[in-house]
């Protein structure tokens, strides 16, 4: 089920309210910590391997490592990357050992003699024992406990795709609005509270004596439903309301899905690559050009794969005029992907070039990419050794940039524009963006380059996260990349207009205007993950002092 829920398509999203049931019922019937332990690898290797499974042959093509080595680093990996699920399962199965210290759990079922000192254990749901009152007033610790440890590990885990269970929601209208409070780890939080009302239910139903009590946990599910889905129908009318799309900013966007430039490099030259990027970049932006009214050009990420205003040859220094040269005589603002050069540190950048105020020079600006996907783009220095780059030659050597930075820049007729730049990966950090917003920005901007994982659910993953930031922060964003999807994507994080994965295609894009509105989410950031641990350590350690409180003897 979480393989159908993983694709981010209706109906396969609502699989979302169920996904984790079976599995939790598993760790719940666990009898020791190996046991729970177990599970949670378990379903972390397996969720790597169907969920993102494609990875390891999109690392075999950039790397050219043989496949199964690939594939066994996913395997290594699973564990390490998908650390939610066994600490969710440890954390789980203690829960459910402090609350017995405390007065073992009273489970669905549970014999209703005058003894109540004696432990069983029922079939539909945890041991029962000495103190059943206590263990009545405990009995919601484990699943919450779970819940909370879930989103909190995932938070400080090393997630190379940010992925969480709350993203599938973005097909979601009103219940993906929700995200402007705690973003998408908030959705997962509610989705795995619903599923363990779900699991409660049914542990209930399968007792005929205690069927009258699944009513609570059945209608404690419904409504966390019904309360995301009224608050995001509130926000989504508040937002709706706020929003002027006649008018506005008119963005002319250039996917033309040329990929692979190593490849391309190697097989015409990179001079002969760098001209055909070019120029099918112009012509197309032409074509944009002529339809209508456009007030900024946006190419992708690295769109021109060299130095931009640092040439390193006769020929660089060549195009680079030409580029520019290209600006001066349409009279609109571009901004394109490139590298930028400070000494001997070269940095993935975005660049910025329009027409100065006095309008007779065009003014350049920087944006430096400062969220490097790990080792293809930047190496830590603290293993980067000359060893490491004899065994891995195709690791990048890009530096960080100094972090989020909000941009203004001048626009065709004269206005001025302040843009969040983001490049790629950067799309995927909640607290980043909302960094570069707070500095001012109108409008999301995201050039990306996707390309090594076109055809694969990759693509789609990228837009999902660049939604929730339109949510998270209520701002429109342009999305450029080399081979889709690009997409414009309004402050409800609808997807008004797109070019989907492997196309090559322009797009003007008329960017809906949003008044400014306060959220959550772009005040605090990514704020749910150290809470819930937080939160998560205190009803632990209250559930265990409890049970010292409690123990035979005890004064």
């Amino acid at each position: 089920m979480l393989a159908l829920f993983s694709g981010l398509r209706m109906p396969w999203t609502l699989l979302g309210w169920v996904a984790l049931v079976p599995w939790l019922a598993a760790v719940e019937r666990a009898r020791s910590w190996r046991g729970a332990l177990a599970l949670g690898l378990g379903l972390a290797v397996a969720f790597s391997v169907v969920v993102f499974g494609w990875f390891a042959g999109s690392v075999q093509a950039y790397s050219q490592a043989p496949l199964w080595v690939c594939w066994l680093a996913l395997l290594v990996m699973a564990p390490v990357v998908q650390l939610q699920f066994p600490a969710a399962a440890l954390a789980r199965y203690f829960a459910r050992r402090a609350v017995e210290g405390a007065g073992t759990l009273t489970g669905a079922g549970a014999p209703q003699g005058n003894d109540s000192r004696v432990p069983v254990r029922s079939d539909a749901g945890p041991p029962v024992g000495r103190d059943a009152s206590v263990g009545a007033r405990l009995g919601w610790l484990p699943p919450v406990v779970t819940a909370l440890v879930y989103v909190g590990v995932e938070w400080f885990a090393p997630k190379l795709f940010a992925d969480t269970l709350g993203l599938g929601l973005v097909t979601q209208e009103w219940q993906r609005q929700g995200a402007d409070v705690a973003g998408a780890p908030g959705l997962t939080l509610l989705l795995l509270l619903v599923n363990e009302c779900v699991l409660a239910t049914l542990r209930s139903l399968r007792v005929p004596s205690s069927r009258q009590r699944a009513v609570i946990p059945a209608a404690a599910g419904v409504a966390l439903v019904l309360v995301l889905t009224a608050y995001g129908a509130f926000r989504h009318s508040q937002v709706t309301a706020a929003t002027r799309r006649e008018g506005g900013l008119v963005v002319g966007a250039v996917q033309a899905n040329i990929t692979n430039y190593e490849k391309l490099k190697a097989e015409r030259g990179t001079y002969d690559v760098v001209r055909m990027i070019l120029d099918t970049h112009y012509e197309m932006s032409d074509g944009l050009l002529r339809a209508g009214p456009v007030d900024l050009l946006v190419w992708p990420e690295t769109v021109y794969p060299t130095t931009f205003g640092s040439p390193r040859s006769e020929a660089g220094a060549e195009l680079d005029a030409e580029i520019a040269g290209y600006v001066a005589q349409r009279g609109v603002p571009l901004v394109f992907g490139s590298y930028d050069l400070e000494g001997e540190r070269e940095f993935n950048a975005a660049m910025f070039l329009g027409p100065s105020a006095r309008g007779d020079t065009l003014e350049r600006t920087a944006y430096r990419k400062t969220m490097l996907f790990p080792l293809t783009e930047w190496v830590p220095d603290l293993i980067d050794t000359p060893t490491l780059r004899e065994w891995l030659p195709w690791t990048g050597r890009w530096k960080r940039g100094p972090g989020p930075k909000a941009v203004s820049f001048r626009l065709r007729d004269g206005r001025s524009l302040t843009v969040a730049p983001l490049i790629c990966y950067e799309s995927i950090f909640p607290s980043f963006v909302a960094q570069g917003v707070r500095q001012g920005a109108e409008l999301l901007l995201t050039l990306s380059n996707d390309s090594w994982f076109s055809g694969t659910p990759a693509p789609r993953l990228h837009l999902a996260h660049a939604a929730f930031r339109s949510i998270e922060t209520r701002r429109s964003q342009v999305r450029v990349t080399n081979s889709g999807v690009s997409a414009l994507i309004d402050a409800t994080g609808a997807v008004v207009a797109e070019v989907d994965d492997n196309q090559r295609s322009g797009l003007a894009m008329r960017v809906p205007v949003t008044a400014s509105m306060p959220s959550l989410a772009l005040a605090w950031g990514d704020w749910l993950g150290p809470v819930a641990l937080v939160l998560a350590v205190a009803l632990m350690g209250g559930a265990v002092l409890s049970g010292h409180r409690r123990a035979p003897g005890a004064r």
